[in-house]
């Protein structure tokens, strides 16, 4: 009678698949920015706050509180005690996590001649392109729990960066031996962080096989296996979810949502993210360096005619602006035209009567914003094909793109990006600054980055959102990019998979994640 009242035990887990949609650039969440990466390295590193699952609400992570001083320029960590880093065959921390493996994390984004730096010269894409080496001016060791960070300017913002994937924490100890011997590449391919699980094994384009953190600090993973199963191809993708050899997949194409929906055993989540798909023009190549060029190129665009092809469902939102309209600031006055012989008399203008031949870049992956990179692109190619504009369409494997892209090889190419804070400054300072335009293929204008370095310092939120606007007339005239898309993103959810939450920007969480 006894024995029946005992509870019965708690079922055990089963290995996590997750299908992605791309390969990792890499395991050094500083040197990346793309979200391929980011949903790589995010369940193996962590950062001194974190966004709260499923929102934008900042919540303690390795720092267990923090103080910010009323101008906006101090901020100070008080750091969790007793955070072990991973064990692997090559390295054994002797200590936790402490004061120094923040300031190793963070000083090479700022110290150009940082011994890291000269011993593995890098480039980090988005801690040059928040302008993090002109915005620190110094970063302290108060105590072995303790950091301080100065800034040479307010920012109301800045908190937000310590919570994004490029500001994890990474073991100083873990460095220093690579230094030693000569191996500080490893860094990036064999990645030390405090996450819930740790890296076992990578085969390029193929699998990332992760393990549980057996000392993680908010206790170990039921999960024993956590795999990134690489599919670039989204019906094979699909097709894995419906056979049950991955467990959720990277975010839906329309087309397939309604494939999905209503399958037995397969929960489709939804959110309205905070993302956006566009075209950014090369400031630096002839004729698109021109702005009468750009925004002839951009009015030649029927843009209700690639929705219906590629967004059928009518889910998605035909972007206007640099970034979406939940977002406080957005310019409700910017509208999208559809003018050929607009752009005829403007490309006459700038002395193309008869046009000109350029490249046009395809996004090789599928993505909610832009599903069909190809499609995109023929259509566009039409288009512009009415007013004399023939367009050589191009593409490349997604690591190649970006290298391709970053070193300014192309005249158009399809781009995105997905905000994590819920601010206009996640958009506009990552990619339309001036510390963004590294190599002056990107934008960098004088009064447009007068308005976003203002609003980035002022408290006052209806001054903020008065210079977004005025920051958004001024993108608009110059037009570096064509927005393109705002979308709902879907994620599939096979049955037995238990506590996955999405988040704002698509991204996935698997810490808590198990398979029963």
């Amino acid at each position: 009678m006894l024995a029946s009242l005992a509870l019965a035990p708690a079922r055990a887990a089963l290995p996590l698949v997750y299908c992605a949609d791309a390969s990792p650039e890499g395991f050094d969440p500083g040197l990346w920015d793309s979200s391929s990466t980011s949903n790589a390295t995010s369940p193996m590193f962590q950062g001194l706050v974190a966004f709260r699952r499923g929102g934008t609400e900042l919540e303690p992570l390795l720092a267990a509180s923090w103080t910010v001083s009323p101008d906006a320029r101090v901020f100070t960590f008080q750091l969790r005690r007793g955070v072990p880093f991973h064990t692997t065959p090559d390295f054994k921390p002797t200590r936790p996590m402490n004061a120094d493996d923040v300031l190793f994390s963070f000083r090479r984004f700022i110290e150009p001649q940082h011994p890291w730096n000269r011993a593995v010269p890098s480039n980090y894409i988005y801690p040059q392109s928040l302008g993090l080496a002109q915005a620190i001016e110094k970063i302290e060791r108060l105590g072995d729990h303790e950091v301080r960070f100065t800034l040479r300017q307010p920012n109301v913002t800045f908190l937000s960066a310590f919570a994004m994937s490029f500001a994890s924490i990474h073991s100083a100890e873990y460095a220093e031996q690579l230094l030693k011997r000569g191996e500080g590449a490893l860094l990036n391919r064999r990645p030390v962080g405090t996450g819930p699980y740790r890296f076992r094994s990578y085969a390029k384009d193929d699998v990332l096989r992760l393990e549980p953190h057996p000392a993680y600090w908010r206790g170990v993973q039921r999960t024993p296996k956590l795999i990134f199963s690489i599919s670039r191809e989204p019906s094979v993708r699909v097709q894995k979810l419906l056979a049950g050899e991955c467990h959720i997949t990277a975010p839906l194409r329309d087309v397939d949502v309604a494939a999905l929906q209503g399958r037995k055993g397969i929960t489709l989540l939804s959110q309205q993210a905070l993302n956006i798909s566009y075209l950014a023009f090369n400031l630096k190549r002839e004729p698109v360096n021109r702005r009468e060029v750009r925004e002839a190129l951009d009015v030649a665009i029927d843009r209700n005619a690639i929705f219906k092809a590629l967004f059928p469902r009518g889910d998605a939102l035909q972007a206007t602006s640099a970034f979406p309209p939940a977002i406080p600031g957005f310019n409700k006055a910017l509208k999208n035209e559809y003018d050929p012989d607009k752009a005829k008399r403007l490309l006459a203008q700038a002395g193309f009567p008869n046009g000109f031949v350029i490249d046009l870049w395809a996004l090789p992956l599928a993505r909610p914003t832009n599903p069909n990179g190809q499609l995109m692109a023929q259509l566009i190619q039409q288009d512009w094909a009415r007013i004399g504009v023939k367009a050589t369409i191009k593409t490349f494997e997604w690591g190649e793109y970006l290298k391709r892209a970053n070193n300014g090889e192309h005249h158009v190419y399809m781009s995105g990006w997905s905000g994590e804070t819920g601010d206009a400054d996640d958009f506009l300072t990552p990619n339309l600054s001036c510390a963004a335009n590294r190599t002056g293929v990107k934008f960098c204008h004088p009064e447009f980055e007068k308005l976003i370095d203002e609003a980035r310092v002022t408290t006052d939120q209806a001054k903020r959102i008065a210079l977004y606007e005025q920051a958004q007339v001024v993108f608009k005239r110059e037009r570096p990019w064509m927005p393109m898309a705002h979308s709902t993103v879907y994620i599939p959810v096979r049955e037995g998979v238990k506590g996955f939450v999405m988040a704002p920007n698509g991204s996935v969480d698997f810490e808590g994640v198990v398979r029963e």
